[in-house]
């Protein structure tokens, strides 16, 4: 008996030690493989910054200059969470104005639609691959798309604070100003707006599968 349990003590030790030691080497990958996609980024943010500039983009002063700005936004695109699915959902947008505050104001409302537009997207995909693993009756599956595909503005307005990794301006010839802006939002807190969104168009029907949605979506 306490060569049994001198010998599990001795598993259990080699495991713990296997574990952390693949912790370790998983951690100096991840920084070998950050190292490599940085200065990739840095390379590609030069040479997008050149096209925008040739193009007449300018930044407002003050701000970062667009080569860090672009970097920092590829940073952003390619950072993956624990599960290894990407970080953060990334939005475009550009508008014009008469001046650059309501050109600004306008690219902000836009790309938040863009950002609601692929959280519609995403969250119907989740649906559909419920539906195939039986866990949602096809009815109920159709009510919830329905739901999603007129949420989209109750999304947008659900999204919280986004990102702003990108922000420049050109004056057109006529002197308004264009504004282009590259945002970001994170992916978890996309789908709790999703979420909100679609409870909110549900109840406001008197349907209640909102009352089921944590349970048959696992949200």
């Amino acid at each position: 008996m306490k060569k049994l349990v001198l010998f599990m003590a001795l598993l259990v030790a080699t495991c713990g030690m296997s574990y952390a030691q693949s912790v370790k080497e998983q951690a100096k990958h991840r920084k070998e493989l950050r190292s490599v996609l940085k200065e990739k980024a840095s390379k590609d943010a030069k040479k997008e910054a050149k096209n925008y500039k040739k193009e007449g983009w300018v930044v407002s002063p003050g701000a970062l200059p667009l080569e860090k700005q672009l970097d920092r936004a590829y940073m952003m695109e390619i950072e993956l969470d624990d599960e290894g699915y990407p970080k953060y959902i990334i939005g475009v947008a550009q508008s014009i104005g008469g001046n650059y505050d309501g050109a600004r104001m306008q690219a902000l409302e836009l790309s938040k639609q863009n950002l609601a537009g692929q959280i519609q997207t995403e969250v119907t995909a989740l649906i559909e691959n419920t539906v195939a693993n039986e866990q949602l009756e096809e009815e109920q599956a159709a009510t919830l798309t329905k739901s999603i595909m007129a949420s989209k503005n109750l999304i947008s307005q659900s999204i919280g604070r986004v990102v702003v990794m990108v922000e420049c301006y050109r004056t057109l010839k006529n002197k308004n100003k264009e504004v282009l802006l590259r945002v970001a939002y994170n992916s978890d807190m996309a789908k709790k707006a999703a979420m909100k969104a679609i409870k909110k168009d549900l109840e406001s029907k008197g349907n209640e599968l909102h009352n089921k949605l944590d349970e048959l979506l696992g949200w």
